[in-house]
């Protein structure tokens, strides 16, 4: 049998060696490291497998790639949350409730001025307005109120049954978005929806997505009580 090449290192593996590094203090906050072709010899990879690597730690705010400065360890570096939009469904089946689903209403209407600024200046003069409640072990969870580009959703896609929420995550990629908390008010509606008391202090996440064109701009409205986690 002939000799076998030792397997070389994928971009991961790579990056974890970096991290290790990072966190064990191998290289200092604030130092210089090694250059791509450096550690790429030093590891037994490619140079591009180095360069995805290191993006990636760069990406995540743990590495400082300068052009014609190197790659430095920052002094302070800056972590970053990362969000997934999930399928409200199965978030509610995780947490081992019984989902449900109501359509509350489905109509063409003229986009309200604040949801054309979230979406920009070339959002259509009317979208699909689609507001449906989420349930867990029937009782309210979340309150889902979007608007929907028309020349994404198709007429004929209906959501009596199936959340826009579901369908959009299942069947559209996008290339940019915003995303932000904030706290509401219940008023009487809101309350009556989410069943709790007028004035109760709601978690609202607003969220846009587009690719070529705009997508989707929703506000999720949450019962009393959710919470928000994710990885560092």
């Amino acid at each position: 049998m002939g000799n076998k090449k030792p397997a070389t290192l994928g971009w991961q593996a790579v990056r974890d060696e970096a991290l290790r590094r990072i966190r064990a203090r191998v290289w200092q906050p604030g130092d210089r490291i090694p250059d791509e072709a450096d550690l790429a010899t030093e590891l037994g990879c490619a140079r591009a497998t180095v360069n995805r690597a290191l993006r990636d730690l760069a990406e995540a705010g743990l590495l400082e790639r300068r052009r014609r400065g190197g790659t430095r360890v920052p002094l302070t570096p800056v972590r970053k949350a990362t969000f997934s939009i999930a399928i409200i469904r199965q978030d509610i089946e995780m947490r081992g409730q019984m989902p449900g689903y109501r359509l509350l209403s489905d109509a063409v209407q003229p986009v309200p001025a604040p949801v054309r600024a979230r979406l920009g200046p070339d959002t259509p003069d009317t979208m699909r307005h689609v507001v449906a409640l989420h349930l867990a072990d029937g009782q309210p969870y979340c309150l889902e109120d979007r608007w929907l580009n028309p020349a994404v959703v198709a007429a004929s896609v209906g959501f009596d049954t199936f959340s826009a929420n579901e369908w959009l995550v299942q069947t559209q990629s996008f290339t940019a978005g915003d995303l932000s908390f904030h706290a509401v008010s219940a008023d009487s509606a809101l309350a009556a929806r989410l069943g709790c008391e007028p004035g109760a202090a709601l978690l609202a996440v607003d969220r846009t997505t587009r690719g070529d064109r705009p997508i989707t701009a929703v506000r999720l409205i949450y019962a009393p009580g959710h919470r928000v986690e994710t990885d560092l």
